[in-house]
């Protein structure tokens, strides 16, 4: 059995589509988890005609994703940082401080579609940061750094029902204590920067910590938590998730660049991180939001 979940964002849903939907699919009762924004129901199969009706459901501005029904609630979330759990990049805003904005931009932005080596790109990223004062970094999370919406609901969340939470970035360890912090994370993996007097020395400790060290982090993680890797939803958007993305029982591009989407097994582009809750059957009514400014 599998369920097709129907997401869009708040009031964007026409209850008409979704009934539409369910007909042609001859599927189970329609449930709606919030009203004119998400809903879900149960079919026996898989039409052939899923890909297509993604498509043409992304023109309406509604996410389409379908699952096993059996098990989709997750024991584990495993969250990639940059313009996942925060809107920004890390790396790009220091180097907007650093005055060397576009050019880094521009790094970042191929590295994430998958077109650079992401270790490589990393260094050579980090190296246009050398000379800044440590300082920046709380400077920079104090005025340029906010939350992706539905970031504290999806936490707070799958903790109440008893899951654990990790925040895994190939970004810098300097930011990730804070975003996790504030968010709820059981635990945070990132990379270094390395330092000398207070001030950037254009380099970072060493291993890097990119795709395959998610795929670890996903690895020990599972294990230390004696779950499968069935049990673990985990969400994001560049290149180097993917490796996590795929092993993952529940693997969510959320607003990914194209190549990640081709590639991943759920995809999630008009509704916000509360979205990955509708994926797991959570109704609106059942969501923990613990109140707190869009700041970290």
């Amino acid at each position: 059995m599998f369920t097709a979940s129907l997401i869009a964002k708040p009031g964007a849903l026409d209850p008409a589509l979704a009934e539409a939907l369910r007909n042609a699919w001859g599927g189970g009762d329609l449930i709606w988890l919030s009203p004119d924004e998400a809903a879900e129901f149960d079919m026996a199969a898989v039409p052939d005609t899923a890909e297509a009706s993604w498509s043409a459901l992304q023109d309406q501005g509604v996410d389409l994703a379908i699952q096993p029904k059996e098990g989709r609630r997750k024991a584990v979330l495993l969250a990639d940082m940059d313009s996942t759990m925060i809107r920004q990049e890390c790396i790009d805003e220091l180097a907007e401080v650093a005055g060397v904005g576009a050019h880094v931009k521009e790094i970042t932005a191929r590295a994430m579609n998958g077109e650079l080596d992401f270790e490589g790109a990393l260094i050579e990223r980090v190296r246009l940061l050398a000379g800044l004062p440590e300082t920046v970094i709380g400077e920079v999370l104090d005025s340029r750094i906010t939350l992706m919406p539905g970031g504290r609901a999806l936490v707070a969340t799958m903790k109440a029902h008893g899951a654990y939470a990790a925040l895994v970035s190939g970004g810098f360890t300097a930011f990730t204590a804070r975003v996790a912090k504030t968010l709820g994370f059981d635990e945070n993996r990132a990379n270094t920067l390395l330092t000398d007097n207070g001030i950037l020395t254009g380099d970072v400790q060493r291993p890097i910590l990119g795709r395959d060290a998610k795929v670890s982090a996903l690895e020990d993680i599972s294990a230390r938590l004696g779950v499968n890797e069935e049990d673990v939803l985990a969400v994001g958007d560049g290149a180097n998730d993917l490796g996590m993305l795929q092993r993952a029982g529940s693997g969510v591009a959320l607003h990914a660049k194209p190549s990640v989407q081709a590639q991943a097994k759920l995809r999630i582009n008009h509704g916000d991180l509360t979205a990955l809750l509708y994926l797991q059957g959570y109704s609106r009514d059942a969501f923990v939001t613990p109140e707190g400014p869009a700041q970290v």
